[in-house]
């Protein structure tokens, strides 16, 4: 499975899912960019996107993308949390 982590997330989250082609938003070159964006230009070449933004919802129609949107609940991005 092709798996895109955002920026917010810690780099060190791509070992914890072996088995997975998992890239960040930065090793993309993707930094800086909106949600709606990375949204766009995820859709073609990956599966999932996984986010600790809990906002996304909100600020995006999440229902027509072909991409699945996993939100990560934790009290903050450390990768210990």
């Amino acid at each position: 499975m092709k798996i895109l982590l955002d920026e917010c997330l810690p780099r060190k989250l791509k070992s914890e899912l072996p088995g997975h082609d998992v890239a960040t938003v930065s090793q993309m070159g993707w930094s800086g960019r909106t949600n709606g964006e990375l949204l766009r230009m995820a859709e073609p070449g990956f599966e999932v996107f996984i986010t600790i933004d809990r906002g996304l919802k909100y600020q995006q129609n999440l229902r027509s993308k072909r991409l699945a949107v996993i939100q990560v609940t934790a009290l903050d991005n450390r990768f210990d949390h």
